[in-house]
């Protein structure tokens, strides 16, 4: 299996205090890898140096090329995306516009092909389809979300990078969300996971990593870490082998 996006020994820094410390991790095709910690582990940092939005020291390698020197808008075109924690939605206007600006680039190299994109994003999330008329702002929180990830899907990315796409959901649509990046990855997305709620990170992902104070402290596949000790009582607030949530791994 060939990694679709490879992170060696990366270094962000605000001013004088370095956020990362050389971070290095990977991203093969066709899985979904997790990075969980706590608030203030540089997660967010992690995401906006990969996209381009953050200057970095470290090689950073996607499909096999370098993107050390590419503009986010050349990571964009060659198929990352990133979906941010706050979803950066445009609340005055309706659920299709905004799913119409997730194909923005497509819609500039000629790409004629947006149409049925868009009918694939309905077909997913038929409550975008209920509400494409109606402004984004006046969504729920989990129609939200689903409008942030169909927006993403637009673009048709390789690899998404979701921030945080668990953040202030009711458990209900928590489960809901899950089962729709599994939905994602059995398409043949591969996803790049930050995320706090670890049970449900690590049950969906294939592979995992835990980011403390801006330095990797543990990796391994995810039945690995969940099954780790200290994974189990500083992220899972439990020990090893008691119950899970219940969420579809696909």
């Amino acid at each position: 299996m060939s990694a679709l996006l490879e992170v060696r020994d990366l270094r962000v820094a605000y001013g004088k205090v370095e956020a990362l410390h050389g971070v290095s991790l990977s991203v093969d095709e066709g899985r979904i890898v997790t990075v969980i910690g706590p608030n203030g582990a540089g997660k967010t940092t992690l995401l906006g140096a990969i996209i381009g939005l953050l200057p970095a020291r470290g090689a950073l390698a996607y499909a096999g090329a370098s993107m050390g020197r590419t503009s986010v808008e050349q990571r964009v075109g060659a198929g990352l995306c990133l979906v941010p924690e706050r979803r950066e939605l445009f609340a005055s206007m309706s659920v299709a516009d905004n799913l119409q600006l997730g194909a923005f680039q497509r819609y500039r190299s000629g790409d004629r092909t947006i149409a049925s994109t868009l009918d694939e994003v309905y077909q997913r999330f038929p409550r975008l389809a209920e509400r494409r008329a109606q402004f984004a702002g006046t969504l729920s929180g989990g129609e939200r979300q689903m409008l942030a990830l169909g927006r993403a899907l637009m673009g048709k990315p390789k690899l998404l990078m979701l921030d945080e796409p668990s953040l202030g959901l009711a458990p209900q649509i928590v489960k809901e969300i899950f089962n729709i990046i599994a939905a994602l990855k059995a398409g043949g997305v591969s996803i790049l996971l930050i995320e706090q709620n670890a049970r449900a990170a690590l049950q969906v992902a294939d592979a995992g990593y835990v980011l403390e104070t801006g330095e990797i402290a543990i990796e391994g596949v995810s039945a690995e870490l969940a099954g780790n000790p200290r994974v189990a009582a500083t992220y899972l607030g439990q020990s090893v082998g008691e119950g899970s949530t219940g969420l579809v791994r696909q």
